[in-house]
């Protein structure tokens, strides 16, 4: 299928997820990625912040997760260009103009290695290709941090169909975590 097909059915397929089911689903997808990932202090970690009415995965109960476990955080903001800005249990964070919670502070924390890039997306297929909103900022984020970096989606729906039009831009992920699996599409030195 097209991006813009699997767009439009994934973009509808979560409008049918009510909050509770958002809220398990959610839970399920942090418990696999810190079992599998096993994150620890000190580490890194690029995380978006969810924008509920698009029922995106709670991303806070990772979140509250890595401040209890002395785990670096990071999370994205928008100006011309996505930066990075390193978020503590106190920072204060106000709505932008497309309705994503974005700290207040718009400095760059310049990192550009993170253990793990936690990524939005509406879908992934089996060869890590991702499906966003369409604005690309992700893509160009990924071509700024280290190759090292661990780029990781997570969704409510598994791998089922093919994206027969990816672009030659298109950065894949290294993995996908789902509710009920996680997948590696890893081809670097573990």
């Amino acid at each position: 299928m097209l991006k813009a097909e699997l767009r439009k059915k994934y973009i509808q397929k979560r409008k049918t997820l009510s909050h509770d089911e958002v809220f398990l689903l959610s839970e399920k997808i942090s418990d696999h990625f810190i079992s599998y990932f096993k994150p620890v202090a000190g580490q890194k970690v690029h995380i978006f912040i969810p924008i509920d009415k698009f029922n995106e995965i709670d991303t806070r109960i990772f979140i509250r997760y890595f401040f209890k476990h002395n785990i670096r955080v990071f999370v994205p903001k928008v100006i011309d260009r996505l930066i990075s800005v390193e978020i503590f249990e106190n920072t204060i964070f106000k709505t932008s103009t497309w309705g994503i919670s974005e700290p207040l502070s718009d400095d760059d924390s310049g990192e550009f290695h993170f253990d793990y890039v936690i990524t939005p997306l509406l879908y992934c297929d089996k060869k890590g290709n991702r499906i966003g909103y369409g604005k690309g900022f992700y893509d160009a984020f990924f071509e700024s941090i280290s190759s090292d970096s661990r780029k990781i989606g997570i969704n409510y729906f598994g791998p089922d169909e093919i994206i027969d039009d990816i672009w030659e831009n298109d950065i894949p992920l290294d993995y996908l975590v789902t509710p009920v699996e996680v997948l590696s599409f890893f081809t670097g030195v573990e």
